[in-house]
């Protein structure tokens, strides 16, 4: 024990000394038990003899609480008390020289609580799993031994101490052999005393349901007949969109292969029930329909009309399995409609364009058309405009201007000429 090399030396020293010169005559000393493991605050029976052919003087020397309980003619029977650390007590006997011998004394401290035992309460066979088993208040916690075991199997942990503390891990895969409620124990042992735990562990096997469909790819309008089973005793449900049968270990439903249904994932799931504990287990499966082109105003709206300038994406796309390939050429020059993003938006990729999807299942038309508005230069013509109609209402305005001094003008010669004509006129007599 390591608290032993805190006793004093001399005992020790004069130990090894008795032990390398042997009395006269071969005169012995001996010691029984030479080590002896106690629990804390315990006691042990001492015997201490010697080989001497007469009476000797015999004796123990110990720094503990000692009692003489028995003698005989060349023996004597010592017992400790109340022993709290680890000691090397020291027989000695006098026949004509004194010789001695000393022994060790495993003092431990084991509480009487039991492990701690941490593991899953059910495991899959097949799969790793954990086990840890712990223990507080030993003394000391580095001379304790520790088992794991699974129905009587070795779990070889691996076992770390921490003052008076100690851990016990494993990892353990468990058989198909195993499978059903095992005992998994922990066994602590210090000293000759130990202190054990033991859980149940229920070991189970549990595969996945099995999910098939009639064909995993068939073209629109086809029956197809999805089925999910699983082991006996756990329950199955399907869904995926088509009403299925009541739970139970067998599942199946029919459908009408529609477009609609390429890619739909049908899903079954098993349900489980070990040691109170509701297990799960999935399974999927996905379903290819092959159709035509689809090309109608979901994939290819039709009809855009943008504003030059502004930013846009042109989306037109069209649908089948497989993937239908897709060109749209403009009428009159062929041009490609510019699908994607349109940053910014011309005047010329306005028109009419013939978008055409072709797979190996067949091929669909459809026209499409892009309108662009754009403004012109109003700036200028706002300017002619204005310049016209200054230049109209100026001219307007000096032929009305000309006009009126011609009549001014007419109308002052008639007024002269009438004055004239009025001068020369004779006067008619009286």
């Amino acid at each position: 024990m390591a608290l032993g090399t805190a006793r004093p030396a001399l005992p020790a020293l004069l130990a090894l000394i008795g032990a390398l010169l042997p009395g006269l005559g071969g005169a012995q000393t001996s010691v029984h038990p030479l080590e002896a493991i106690i629990p804390r605050g315990g006691s042990v029976q001492v015997n201490c003899s010697t080989s001497c052919d007469h009476r000797p003087f015999l004796g123990l020397e110990t720094q503990l609480t000692k009692k003489e309980v028995a003698q005989g003619d060349n023996w004597k029977m010592f017992e400790l008390t109340g022993v709290q650390e680890d000691s090397t007590p020291i027989c000695f006997s006098s026949c004509q020289a004194q010789t001695m011998v000393s022994m060790s004394l495993t003092v431990y401290f084991l509480p009487a609580t039991h492990p701690n035992l941490v593991t899953p309460s059910v495991v899959e066979a097949g799969t790793e799993w954990p086990v840890n088993c712990t223990m507080d208040g030993l003394f000391p916690a580095s001379e304790a031994q520790v088992r794991l075991e699974l129905s009587g199997r070795n779990l070889h942990p691996t076992v770390t101490h921490n003052n008076d503390s100690l851990l016990a891990t494993a990892h353990d895969k468990a058989n198909m052999e195993e499978e059903g409620t095992r005992q998994l124990s922990c066994v602590v042992t210090l000293g000759h005393q130990s202190r054990s735990w033991q859980e149940n562990v229920t070991i189970y096997s549990f595969p996945a349901p099995n999910l098939t469909l009639s064909e995993p790819e068939v073209s629109e309008q086809t029956v197809v007949t999805v089925e999910c089973e699983a082991q006996a005793g756990a329950l199955v449900m399907l869904s995926g969109g088509v009403p299925a049968r009541l739970p139970g270990p067998r599942a199946q439903l029919q459908l009408n292969a529609s477009a609609e249904d390429n890619g739909r994932i049908f899903f079954c799931s098993a349900l489980l029930e070990v040691a109170g504990q509701v297990l799960r287990k999935n399974q999927t499966r996905e379903l290819r329909v092959l159709y035509g082109p689809r090309l109608d105003k979901r994939d290819c709206l039709g009809n855009w009309t943008w504003q030059e300038g502004s930013q846009q994406t042109l989306t037109c796309q069209a649908r089948g399995n497989p993937v239908p390939e897709l060109k749209c050429r403009r009428k009159g020059d062929n041009a490609l409609l510019p699908i994607g993003d349109l940053r910014p938006v011309t005047r010329e990729v306005a028109g009419t364009y013939l978008c055409q999807a072709r797979s190996p299942r067949g091929e669909v038309t459809r026209e499409v058309v892009v309108n662009v508005i754009y403004h012109r230069n109003y700036i200028l013509t706002t300017i002619l405009v204005t310049v016209a109609f200054t230049i109209g209402a100026a001219g307007l305005a000096a032929y009305f201007y000309n006009r009126q001094r011609k009549i001014q003008k007419y109308k002052l010669q008639k007024a002269q000429e009438a004055a004239a004509m009025k001068l020369n006129t004779p006067a008619t007599p009286p």
